[in-house]
Order: C-alpha cells, then structure tokens, then sequence
C-alpha cells in the first residue's frame, strides 16, 4: 500500500480546501472589470482610490460581509476643489478664528468708523500694497486673519507713521521692542517700517504674546499695554477674585478701546453693507515682487530702472531713510508684481554704469563739521542737511557719514557697516577766559586740583614750566567752556573776591576757599524712571 492510503480524513479535506482556495484566486487573477468604470468610496478615516484591474470571464459574487454603497454617496470630499477667492476681503474673513468681543466699547467704534467713509476708504486703498502679504503669513503660521486687520488700529496702514512715543511703523514697534525682535535701526534703515521684517517681527509677538496668555485678546492686550502690565492685572483680579477675561481687566483706556476697535474694523469687513461702507476691490494677487540687487544703488534711480514713482517705491520701500540702498544691508528691494522685471531688464543693460551717487565715511576722529567736509570734499552745509547734523555740535570718532562717491570712496558698502553704521554728536566747546589771583604757598598742582583744571593745561594756558613757582597775588588764566562758564566763572569770581577778602582782613594769612565745580555731563533723568508698552 502506498503512504496515501493512511492519511486522516481531516488532513484530505484540508488538502481539498487548499485545492479550492488556490482554483478560486487563479480565477480571481482572470477577472474582468465591468463595463462601467468603478467609484472610490472615501470614509471619514481614509481615501480609497480606484485601481485598473484585469478583465475576468465570470464575476466572482462579494463576500457577504461587505455591503453595497450607493453612487450618491461615494464621492470623496478631497476631490471636490473650492475656487479661491476673488478678492482679499473674503480669503480674510474665511481666516477669522477670533471669539467676537461684544458690548457697548465695539458698538460705539463701530458708529465712529461707519461716520467717517472717506477715512475708510484711504485706510483700506493704503492696504491694498500690504495685505496679500500679511495674510499669506497668518495662513502660514495658521493665526486668526482677524490679526491682518491690527495695522488699521495701529497706524492706519502708514509704514511710515511715528507715534509720540517713538513707535514707529505699519506694526508700530518700539526702539527697544525692534530691537529684541531683530529689527535693524542704523542711519541707513530702521527695519521696524519695513513691510516684511516689520510683519515678520510683529506675527512672532503675536505668537509669543499668545503662547503666554492663551487667550488672543489677552495677546492684543498685551501687545498694546505690554505683557508685563498684563501679567499684573491679572494676578491682580486673580488674588482678588475677579474675573480674568480682556473685559475684567483694569487697564488704560487706550488698552480698554484697542481691542474692540480691531472688533469694529473685523464687524464693517464682515458686512460692510451693514454699515453702509463700501471696500475697494483688492485681488486675491501678490501686489509685489522681492528683486535681488548686488551693487549699492541710488533710491531714485531704482525707482526710474523699475518704471514707477519715487512715492511708490518709498511706499514698498519704507525702511530706507537714506537716498542710497546698500546692497550688503539690504539685498533686496520690493517692487510692483509688473515691474519688476522691468527693473532687470533696465539694470542688465547699465552693467558697466555707475549705480550710486552715495556712499559712507567714517570719522576717524572727533572734529568740527567743517573739517569733516573739508576731508569728504563736500560743501558744509550738504553735510549738516544729509547727516542730520545739528549746529554748534561735533562730530564724535567712529561716527559714519553718508557722503558723495568719489576716488577712494567709490567702493560698495561693506556689510558691517550697511548694518551697524551709526552716527553720534557732541557740543562744541567753546572756551572762556577767566583770570584768577594766586595765594601765598598756592602750586601749580594744588593751584590746577583746586580749580578743576589740568596741570598741563595750566601750563600751556600760562606759558609756565613744570616746576615754576606761584607768588602771592600772580594773575593766572583758566579757559573754561562755555556749556559750564556760566556756573564756573560765578564761583571763581567768589573764590577770588574772598581771596582778596581774607587777604585784606587777615593780613596776607592763607585762607580755606571752597571752589565750586560743575559736572560737564549732567544725567538726562534726575531719578525719573519711564515705562512704556513693550510694542
């Protein structure tokens, strides 16, 4: 007998069935998709996508489990694509994620914005060069777009707007705010006026401000009080037992006002007919385009080479205080979308011509603004008027000037000091001749210590040697400046007559005289200390 023979009848059925098993996926192999083209079934967990599949001579019936979907409802959602919008009011208020603020504070803003239109209407045609910008960052960083709204709180959408407290910018941004956020301030640019690091730093407060608070009225709060005020008004309410919401907070009326004003500007956006408001058309289109420069390049001339008016390109262009662009501190510029390749084009054929009529000098010491224009080759007053140099005020060393190109100062600005170039003044020191009276046993040394001089200069004030001696009654000379001759000429004039005094009372016996001295730099704040908002 052959070893078949004794198999168990368990083990032939499981033969058989893998017999059946294997008959059956050869046959599925063969099949042949119907005439009709399959539909993918998506379900809330997954997206299933029809796959080509051989054809088969006789369908094989579903397994049992599975149940037929119906054609209606087996279209996916991810393939059913939504037009952008047309214009950037609707992409902003698709993005609003911001609770509302409600009550008698957003109703009265609302009234005052709705009773100036024209107001409206130069705020909103001011945005037009900015706003695509700014919502593609929120989008971005996936913030409220409610927040692409704040530069009509804050400064009407002006880049170039200066507040009374220094704040200055679209975003309006303290010196010392811009300058923890990376904001460059020198005497060629102030990075806090320009449309995208000004942007860039104000969405990372923003983000910051948030990340402490968790509550974005509380950010905006903060953004115009500062986060330190904030922190205490809620510990505050917290210790007493109040509330903790923006509206339960004691705070300055212009942080009581500043949020329900964005709320406002956020209500008229969202329906202006509402509001009897009517908001220019601004595509849903980037309005300018970053170009890349390589050599230093006069602002007018950029403007002609891109084929628009120096206005619009101060408008793009807001952190430039200079006539000048250097290339190593700002290697790009911002132009229309349309012109920018007219700019290249126009540049490409002016390789070998001078760009720059402008340039920066360095003083290498401290000297009168005439001798600094003596050395630059440049009238005076040229210099005073493009450097900003008041009257009767030195220029101090390292100080950087912006002057004409010519010679050795034709080169490009190098890149340390496009970024960190800077200019500082002194008064000029005038002296005043002030003639004294020695005393019996008086030296140079105790003579120059007594009247807050130097030995040195005593000596070249008097044509004196070192160790030549003083007599009773010998006429010296100070020269004393005149920002404290003032002061210094009254005490040393007393110092004198009580000379005289106790020489004549006191027969020629030395006297203790008490010389008065001013200090030359008095401190700007005597004990006051200032606090602003961090924004």
């Amino acid at each position: 007998m052959t070893p078949q023979i004794f198999l168990s009848r368990r083990i032939r059925i499981q033969y058989g069935l893998c017999l059946i098993a294997l008959f059956l996926m050869l046959t599925g192999c063969a099949s042949v998709a119907p005439s009709q083209p399959s539909v993918p079934v998506a379900t809330a967990e997954t997206e299933v996508q029809a796959q080509p599949q051989a054809p088969v001579t006789t369908p094989v019936p579903l397994p049992l489990p599975l149940k037929a979907v119906p054609v209606a409802s087996a279209i996916p959602v991810a393939v059913i694509k939504q037009e952008p919008p047309a214009d950037i009011w609707e992409r902003i208020r698709l993005g609003f994620a911001m609770p509302n603020l409600e009550g008698s504070l957003v109703q009265d803003r609302e009234q005052w914005y709705a009773s100036k239109p024209d107001y409206i209407l130069r705020m909103t045609e001011r945005s037009r060069k900015y706003l695509f910008y700014i919502v593609e960052e929120l989008e971005s960083r996936r913030m409220p777009t409610e927040l692409a709204l704040l530069p009509f709180i804050e400064s009407a959408f002006n880049p170039q707007a200066v507040s009374s407290a220094k704040a200055a910018g679209m975003w309006q941004f303290m010196p010392a705010t811009g300058k923890y956020f990376e904001l460059k301030q020198n005497i060629f640019r102030d990075d806090r006026r320009s449309i995208q690091e000004s942007t860039r730093a104000a969405l990372d407060y923003l983000q910051k401000l948030y990340g402490m608070f968790g509550d974005w009225h509380l950010a905006l709060a903060a953004y115009n009080w500062g986060e330190g005020s904030v922190s205490r008004a809620l510990a505050k309410n917290k210790a007493a037992g109040l509330g903790l919401s923006y509206s339960d907070l004691n705070m300055p009326n212009e942080t009581r006002y500043y949020v329900p004003k964005l709320q406002a500007v956020k209500n008229i956006i969202n329906q202006p007919e509402k509001f009897d408001t009517r908001l220019p058309l601004i595509q849903n289109h980037p309005y300018f385009k970053n170009v890349k420069i390589t050599r230093d390049i006069d602002v007018s001339l950029a403007a002609r080479l891109a084929g628009i008016s120096l206005d619009d390109f101060k408008a793009l262009n807001p952190s430039m205080s200079r006539p000048v662009i250097l290339a190593a501190g700002t290697p790009e510029i911002l132009l229309p979308w349309d012109n920018a390749d007219i700019f290249q084009r126009n540049l490409n054929d002016h390789p070998n011509n001078r760009l720059a009529s402008w340039t920066a000098w360095v003083s290498p010491q401290t000297m009168k603004t005439s001798e600094a224009a003596r050395r630059v080759g440049m009238p005076e007053d040229q210099l005073r008027s493009m450097n900003n140099i008041p009257q009767k005020m030195l220029i101090k060393a390292g100080s950087t000037l912006l002057v004409p190109r010519k010679g050795v100062l034709d080169a490009d600005v190098t890149e340390h000091l496009a970024d960190n170039g800077q200019a500082a003044f002194s008064p000029e020191v005038v002296l005043k001749r002030i003639t004294l009276k020695a005393r019996k046993g008086d030296t140079l040394a105790g003579f120059a210590s007594k009247n807050g001089v130097t030995v040195a200069n005593l000596m070249s004030w008097n044509k004196l040697s070192m160790n030549a001696p003083l007599k009773a009654g010998q006429s010296i000379v100070l020269l004393i400046p005149t920002t404290q001759g003032r002061y210094m000429a009254k005490g040393l004039v007393n110092n004198t007559h009580q000379v005289q005094a106790a020489s004549n009372t006191n027969k020629g016996k030395a006297q203790a005289v008490k010389t008065t001295r001013v200090n030359p730099h008095p401190a700007k704040h005597q004990g006051k200390v200032v606090s602003v908002a961090k924004k």
